[in-house]
């Protein structure tokens, strides 16, 4: 069997670390001779720094698919973005105060200083300046973005757009106005190779087409010769669909959007409750 966690919200608890719980259930699973891939839209560097503090070894499928990489360190696929295509859309979102934006290479997290100071007014803004159904989603995608280990804050983008050595796998933008991120997907969504993903109802996540977790997690299973009913996927977000859609057995956190929780075969508890060791233990016993 191979077992696709995802990260934020499912294997990271609360303080964004691998739980012992979790971490011991990984180990078990591992030991009985399944596959445990970690599927995120965080950069490898990120993920591999939380599988590093636990001391596991995992396949990762990075950056919502855009890259995946084999446990030795191996990128065994890649769908980067044309640059020149998306160059005119993140200068739009540069030039928007309540836009923030990051953009992913391989090894790099890139923002803007001017955008780490827009991340951090929001921080600061008092309970009754934030609309009270998304003052939990601030707090934890501003807590998400500051717990992030490879964010480099840069004062222009133009030295990643105009530096040839930097490849652009992923962008991603958050913000309260949610006008200003509709305005934002429509301008990604009309440039044909993108795909425009969430992982909450304040961000977008700009990939390539071709990347998303289900077809990283679908290859890796091809890899390991494992067929798709016998891959059980767990996630808790809207880019967590993809590989929900491929995969035989699907587990949403308690903390799942509703629409995860719906097409769910089975839910665990929280990421806070060690929601994926009770999700493990569900399959082998199975």
């Amino acid at each position: 069997m191979l077992i696709a966690l995802d990260m934020d919200g499912t294997l990271l608890n609360e303080d964004g670390i691998i739980s012992e719980g979790n971490r011991e259930a990984i180990l078990e699973a591992q030991r009985r001779g399944h596959i445990v891939v970690i599927a995120t839209g965080r950069s490898y560097m990120d993920a591999e720094k939380q599988l590093r503090l636990a001391e596991l070894e995992c396949p990762v499928v990075s950056l919502n698919g855009a890259a995946v990489i084999l446990p030795d360190g191996t990128l065994a696929a890649s769908a980067p973005l044309d640059k020149e295509t998306i160059i005119p859309a993140l200068r739009w979102m540069s030039e928007i105060p309540e836009l923030y934006y990051e953009v992913y290479t391989e090894g790099h997290v890139y923002a803007e200083l001017d955008k780490r100071v827009t991340l951090e007014k929001l921080s600061e803004l008092r309970d009754e300046e934030v609309p009270e159904e998304v003052g939990w989603l601030l707090k934890a995608m501003i807590e998400k973005q500051f717990q992030q280990a490879a964010v480099t804050f840069v004062e222009s983008m133009e030295q990643i757009w105009n530096d040839d050595k930097q490849v652009i796998f992923k962008a991603l933008a958050f913000s309260l106005n949610r006008d200003l991120l509709k305005e934002a997907s429509t301008r990604f969504a009309a440039i044909p190779e993108l795909i425009i993903t969430a992982s909450h109802v304040n961000n977008i996540e700009i990939n390539h087409k071709d990347a998303n977790k289900g077809a990283g997690v679908g290859m890796l299973a091809a890899r390991y010769g494992i067929p798709a009913e016998q891959v059980a996927v767990m996630g808790d977000s809207y880019n967590d669909l993809p590989m929900f859609e491929m995969a035989g057995y699907k587990i949403a956190m308690e903390n799942a959007a509703p629409i995860l929780k719906e097409t769910a075969d089975f839910v665990t508890r929280s990421n806070d409750q060690d929601g994926v060791a009770v999700g493990i233990r569900h399959l082998l016993e199975r």
